[in-house]
């Protein structure tokens, strides 16, 4: 009997037996029960954003893709940082090239018709994952792929992950893409595997003015608990209830 031969009748063999076993003797994994464990309970994870700070300079976008493999050449991103332009007609232009991966080397948007002088204000806005304490995208996942851990951070397991997209549409910040590598969703996880041991996320450490920054809500001690808890941020898109867990300095009022 030829080796060949032999690994069939062995595969045959194994199969009709499992194929005989009620459904009770295997253990089926749950999602659920895989990442409970996962996180600090003790922690819950924000970011704050001074959009004051922000220059558009695109350091923190750069940072993040080579940090998270993220293709550098494609225009997807975790992080990225669009720029507002509010002429005097009260109009706004908003663009964001490459995520603002490159930062920002004309003084207007390009391909409007916006003049210098046009112009009443502009600003840099940076944008990620806002953590949501609600998050629609856990919530709509058939698989249980998308999950919530314990201090706050929405994670997405490659291995759950059908790429159904249900979690894409569901996010109202459009912080969800699909990883062009892995075929699977993707988006900002504040750099889990950085600051679950003390390190800072990619794009606060690459900031160098400062406007990006992480700490611990559950800790009242923390400097970013005190900013937040004590003087005026702002949060994105509130009439959705998620309970974003990104907050902003100096937000103006016509971002949407």
């Amino acid at each position: 009997m030829s080796c060949t031969r032999r690994k069939f009748l062995k595969n045959a063999f194994t199969g009709s037996i499992a194929a005989s076993l009620p459904l009770t003797a295997f253990k089926l994994l749950n999602p659920a029960e895989v990442h409970a464990s996962i996180g600090d309970a003790k922690v819950r994870w924000a970011f704050l954003v001074d959009v004051q700070k922000c220059v558009g300079c695109g350091f923190c976008v750069k940072a993040c893709k080579l940090e998270n493999d993220i293709p550098y050449d494609l225009p997807v991103t975790r992080t990225w940082v669009e720029r507002y332009v509010i002429t005097k007609d009260g109009k706004e232009h908003i663009d964001s090239p490459m995520g603002g991966r490159d930062g920002y080397t004309s003084p207007v948007v390009e391909g409007d018709d916006v003049k210098p002088n046009d112009i009443s204000k502009a600003f840099f806005l940076p944008k990620l994952c806002n953590q949501c304490e609600n998050p629609p995208c856990v919530q709509v996942c058939p698989v249980g792929a998308s999950f919530q851990t314990n201090d706050g951070v929405v994670l997405i397991d490659r291995t759950w992950c059908i790429g159904c997209g249900y979690c894409i549409m569901a996010c109202p910040y459009g912080a969800r893409f699909f990883h062009p590598k892995y075929k699977v969703a993707d988006k900002c996880t504040f750099c889990y595997h950085r600051i679950s041991k003390g390190m800072k996320t990619a794009c606060v450490e690459a900031c160098p003015f400062g406007a990006r920054q992480i700490g611990n809500l559950k800790d009242p001690n923390d400097p970013i608990t005190k900013i937040i808890t004590t003087e005026r941020v702002s949060i994105l898109k509130d009439e959705y209830g998620t309970k974003p867990q990104v907050y902003y300095i100096g937000l103006d009022m016509s971002v949407r």
